[in-house]
């Protein structure tokens, strides 16, 4: 980007207090990522930004934006007085979204989100200039920074959104206004706050409500929650799934670097196990249809897609067995997919899991956590670690279903020695699966067993 602070100022109905006119070329709302001609966005959360102005300044910043009194403002630099700065924020990405006019694609979901918008952006990028939402910036925040960190001449933007409550996609959907619309799956996650899957299935809708009205949205197949509630949308919409939907995917072979299978007689392979992986693949491959490439084309980004850290990512534990770290997030959705698709893979030694409590399930979380006992048995799994106070309910469930099964608990105190058994009764040719959500620290333990 590249803004004078008066063209600024008309963006985010701002009045320029300074007489010299400064350019920008980067924002920040972190001073210590402040660089030389960079705007500052000093935000108001747990410190309040303009606290940390002067650090800004020090960095190099340009400018920033002020919302207290004018009479405070440093003078070191270009200020732009404003209302609200988190509000001026997101005005300028709207306005640099505009200048810059890339086909927006915006994906949510319960579950899969950023590992479906990595596949979108690999296959996107075999024929445009892409660029996506980096890490998890993904709310009010997030995206509006990850809009005015895309590249000039930016031809596809993939943008990632999440939600905690209703109401907050909305607005990330208006700010966006996407061309392409994507829905993952309606899982769990933050039941707690939305009360009922149906609650959960209305607030993902809401990327909608900037949808383009000759746009498209792709909506898992198997989920009737989705399919009765776009039957009054105008836009396109096109359904996905294994073995269903208008575009549907047969696994032809799964195994711990890949996954091969076939669409409409098109062959394809993602490295990456699991049948919600493949799911995830055929939304980039209806997104990537939908821009025009051919088959070749969507075949290589899916083949050579690199994922986010710690989304169903391999890796070595320091006696040689593998490690499948899905420790990002979890619900029980996810997770009863992940065990399910573990479960098949084979291994010359045994299967392991660790599995931490599931974070934001309200009063059913008991309950939730117990019913993964329907995706664990005695014959794909040899022993099971248990963490946190929910996994309790498992606890119980197994030793009840499977009493001959080794099943170790340990309470959140206990994160040491859960740390230290798992790593103590681990083989070199063992498989260990680890989920959990990502407030339980799990990355912890997979850093752990590879030290």
């Amino acid at each position: 980007m590249n803004f004078t602070t008066t063209i600024i100022s008309k963006a985010v109905q701002g009045e320029v207090l300074t007489e010299n006119e400064v350019t920008v070329t980067g924002v920040e709302f972190d001073s210590r990522k402040i660089e030389a001609g960079d705007l500052f966005i000093p935000l108001q959360g747990t410190n309040d930004g303009h606290e940390f102005v002067a650090k800004a300044i020090e960095n190099g910043a340009t400018a920033t934006l002020w919302s207290q009194d004018p009479a405070t403002a440093p003078e070191e630099i270009a200020v732009i007085l404003v209302k609200d700065t988190l509000l001026a924020f997101q005005a300028l990405a709207s306005y640099y979204l505009l200048e810059e006019n890339p086909d927006v694609i915006a994906i949510t979901g319960s579950n899969g989100k950023t590992t479906t918008k990595d596949m979108t952006e690999a296959v996107l990028n075999q024929k445009f200039r892409t660029y996506k939402t980096q890490g998890n910036y993904n709310n009010d925040i997030g995206l509006p920074y990850t809009i005015l960190h895309m590249p000039e001449g930016t031809e596809k933007l993939i943008l990632e959104m999440g939600m905690d409550h209703a109401g907050e996609i909305s607005v990330l959907s208006e700010l966006a206004e996407p061309d392409v619309a994507a829905i993952t799956i309606i899982g769990e996650a933050h039941i707690e706050n939305l009360g009922s899957r149906e609650k959960i299935a209305d607030a993902k809708m809401e990327i909608t409500t900037g949808l383009a009205a000759d746009g498209l949205l792709v909506i898992p197949a198997d989920e009737p929650l989705l399919t009765e509630r776009t039957r009054s949308l105008s836009q396109t919409i096109e359904t996905v799934g294994i073995q269903a939907g208008d575009l549907s995917a047969t696994i032809l072979n799964e195994n711990k670097g890949a996954t091969v299978f076939s669409v409409e007689d098109n062959g394809y392979q993602i490295p990456l196990p699991g049948s919600y992986n493949v799911q995830n693949a055929l939304i980039a491959i209806a997104i990537g249809r939908w821009f025009g490439l051919n088959n070749d084309e969507i075949f290589q980004g899916l083949a050579y897609v690199q994922v986010t850290q710690n989304r169903t990512q391999w890796l070595k534990a320091a006696n040689g067995a593998d490690i499948l770290s899905d420790v990002y997030n979890a619900n029980p959705t996810a997770m009863g997919l992940v065990l399910d698709t573990f479960a098949k893979l084979p291994t010359e030694g045994r299967r392991l899991a660790v599995l931490a409590d599931m974070l934001e399930l309200g009063d059913k979380s008991f309950s939730l956590h117990t019913s993964m006992v329907k995706h664990i048995n005695d014959q794909d799994f040899q022993e099971i670690f248990l963490y946190g106070e929910d996994m309790k309910g498992l606890k119980v469930a197994l030793a009840d279903r499977y009493p001959t099964l080794a099943v170790h608990y340990f309470n959140r105190e206990e994160k040491q020695q859960m740390m230290e058994t798992v790593k103590n009764n681990l083989q070199a040719n063992d498989n260990i699966v680890l989920k959990g959500s990502n407030g339980m620290g799990l990355l912890e333990v997979v850093e752990f067993l590879q030290a």
